[in-house]
């Protein structure tokens, strides 16, 4: 997939993708601009709770493949994005509980796509991710994937504590990724289920953490403190798998 297809350049062409109803990531806006046009393409932002960040000139002009940016730059999403109501959907639609990735500010989009993948292949019925500060569906995100983002669905929300607040109202359980909790053999992550993982470095928030009904850990002999967030998911993932599995020998 080319650069061009997902990066947008230059005044016309953003709001040319926002009236177009194109899903655009992020926004880019040289700080301190606030003429016409640069006012009318953030007020289309707004209006799609597009994330803006205001950054100096020598930052857009490093991001600039053209040499003509015009003070904006906007990042399109390469697929839409589901609703988390598509993905409750996707579980009655199948008569499962429901199974989902809820990603606390992934920023590698390898690691993205690779979870998005394993959700896939685990039976997860979609993958919730965060608006800000973390990686969207990008073309390395849907390369990586290996087409998984055709079959599972991804919604973007503004607040992941909420969204957790809202699908607990709806009987979902949520497990928690940490090193310091229950080992996930003794944790039962039978039933409607989140699986929570957190940022590559920092792990979980504290926030989204104190939401959650269990807080499970992935056994761990070797010499080095942590797996890579990608792998640490397909881990746990598989365990959900298998708890179920044997639930319903």
């Amino acid at each position: 997939m080319r650069y061009e297809e997902f990066t947008i350049e230059g005044r016309n062409a953003c709001m040319e993708a926002f009236r177009s109803g194109k899903t655009i990531d992020k926004l880019f806006i040289l700080d301190g601009c606030k003429d016409g046009p640069i006012l009318s393409i953030v007020r289309e932002a707004k209006k799609k709770d597009t994330f803006i960040q205001y950054v100096k000139k020598e930052r857009l002009d490093q991001m600039s493949e053209t040499g003509k940016h015009q003070g904006v730059i906007a990042y399109a999403a390469a697929y839409d994005y589901a609703t988390v109501e598509d993905i409750l959907e996707n579980a009655k639609s199948k008569n499962e509980p429901p199974f989902i990735f809820l990603l606390d500010g992934i920023e590698d989009p390898h690691n993205l796509g690779a979870i998005i993948r394993t959700a896939n292949l685990a039976g997860a019925h979609g993958v919730i991710i965060p608006k800000h500060r973390a990686v969207g569906l990008t073309a390395t995100v849907a390369r990586t994937s290996a087409g998984a983002l055709n079959y599972t669905p991804v919604a973007k929300v503004t607040n992941l504590g909420k969204t957790i607040d809202e699908l607990k109202e709806q009987g979902i359980w949520f497990a928690c990724a940490d090193m310091g909790g229950e080992v996930m053999y003794r944790t039962n992550l039978t039933g409607p289920m989140g699986l929570v993982i957190g940022n590559e470095g920092e792990g979980v928030s504290r926030l989204v953490k104190e939401k959650c009904d269990y807080i499970t850990s992935i056994p761990m002999k070797g010499d080095i403190d942590s797996l890579n967030a990608s792998v640490a998911a397909g881990v746990l993932a598989y365990e959900i798998v298998r708890q179920r599995w044997n639930q319903n020998k």
